[in-house]
């Protein structure tokens, strides 16, 4: 390592599902301070306690206690760092729109201990022309400094797929982008030394920001699609799984499943690309019709549901309903962005008693964010319906032939139960 090197000290703004593994890495090769407003968390991973289940407690035990590793509530504890790495959450509001606060208030922050010649690299995903156009003038004006001048910027798109032990944060290409052609080849650079998979440099920021935006709303368009096709199916009379497998035989087509879409990215990524072509006066019809398809499929599953019900004679009003998983996906405890909660209201609206049951999921933080209570599975409840919403691995165990030879309807979202035993599928 040499001089330059070894004078790199980095600061990552935010502890979560994508900045956690990114200062574990970053720490076994550089100094690392990683901060979060949020002091329970990082008491939390202190005590070798990580919520999010992403990082290796062992690594981390040993950079905290070997120094390579500060975490930190503490802003004044970064400002020795000369690069800056934020990773706050980029979500949208009721409305759907881009809800920029935690990374205005990210960029206020940085702003207020930057130095001449630091780099403040953006990992959030945005939308293309966000970095420039809000971030930065948000560090200009809380440092006195000029932009290009004095300090630089970089965008490089988080890739993290929560509760993938497969592909994780060195294993997938690296896009990464810098506002000079210095800056960029200095992040490029950082990056490089610990993604063994390579890195790609975008021309630009701006490139970088909209490649991160059309991966996530390319997959949500094509779920959407496969989801619509479900709800045509379901009004034929055929299932879709079995349509879909015919059509895989040919060799190019793409074979994605219909589903729940949720999550931290792709059910929300497209709502930013579609707020700045809206901004620049043209409707995205094709990104917008798709989000619209895939919200859509909550109330399609209880509605499903219910007919089953009526059509089986049952009263509704005090019918007991389990919903199996909560979280966005399956073997991860992320339950952010939920469509399952969705499912959960609809069938309450109906005078349905819901039990959700979920053991990836944390019940503290499911009761406080959503008012509901998660269950423990017990096999002696008499359920009027089961709806398997997550194909969590502690529920391939379960005996569903039970459940349906008492009387339960069975939907199956994920295709884990035996096709012999469900009254509905997607």
């Amino acid at each position: 390592m040499n001089k330059e090197e070894q004078a790199i000290k980095i600061g990552i703004i935010g502890l979560g599902y994508v900045g956690l593994p990114l200062a574990v890495e970053f720490a076994k090769l550089y100094r690392v301070v990683g901060f979060d407003i949020n002091n329970q968390r990082i008491e939390e991973l202190k005590g070798n306690n990580d919520q999010t289940q992403e990082a290796d407690l062992e690594i981390l035990k040993a950079e905290i206690a070997n120094k390579q590793l500060t975490l930190t509530s503490n802003l004044n504890e970064l400002k020795e760092c000369n690069y800056y790495i934020v990773t706050v959450p980029t979500p949208i509001d009721k409305s759907n729109n881009p809800d920029l606060g935690p990374l205005l208030s990210a960029s206020k922050s940085i702003g207020q201990i930057l130095k001449k010649g630091d780099i403040v690299i953006y990992e959030s995903t945005t939308y293309p022309g966000c970095t420039e156009e809000v971030c930065v003038p948000a560090l200009e004006e809380e440092s006195g400094l000029v932009y290009n001048q004095d300090f630089f910027c970089g965008y490089s798109p988080e890739r993290i797929n929560p509760g993938d032990k497969e592909n994780t944060l060195t294993k997938i290409k690296k896009v990464t982008s810098g506002s000079t052609p210095e800056a960029a080849e200095k992040i490029n650079t950082l990056y490089a030394s610990i993604i063994t998979a390579g890195t790609h440099l975008a021309p630009n920021i701006k490139v970088a920001e909209a490649a991160k935006a059309i991966e996530n709303a390319q997959r949500d368009i094509n779920i959407s699609f496969v989801n619509e096709l479900a709800l045509i199916f379901d009004r034929i009379g055929i299932d879709t799984n079995d349509v879909l497998e015919a059509a895989s035989t040919k060799w190019n087509f793409l074979h994605y499943k219909p589903g729940l879409v949720g999550g931290h990215c792709i059910s929300v990524d497209p709502y930013y690309l579609a707020h700045k072509s809206i901004s620049l006066g043209y409707y995205p019809e094709v990104i917008l019709s798709g989000r619209h398809v895939n919200n859509s499929m909550a109330k399609f599953i209880a509605e499903k549901v219910i007919k089953l019900l009526i059509g089986k004679g049952s009263k509704l009003k005090g019918a007991k309903a389990l919903i199996l998983g909560f979280t966005f996906k399956e073997n991860c405890p992320d339950t952010r962005n939920t469509k399952v909660v969705d499912i959960y209201r609809e069938l309450t609206e109906y005078g349905l008693e819901v039990d959700v049951c979920d053991p990836w999921a944390n019940p503290e933080k499911v009761a406080k964010e959503h008012d509901i209570k998660l269950q423990e599975f017990s096999a002696s409840k008499h359920y009027d319906a089961i709806i398997v919403a997550v194909a969590h691995k502690q529920f391939m165990e379960f005996d569903f032939k039970q459940q349906k030879d008492n009387g339960a309807i069975l939907f199956d979202v994920k295709g884990i139960i035996p096709r012999e035993l469900v009254d509905a599928r997607l």
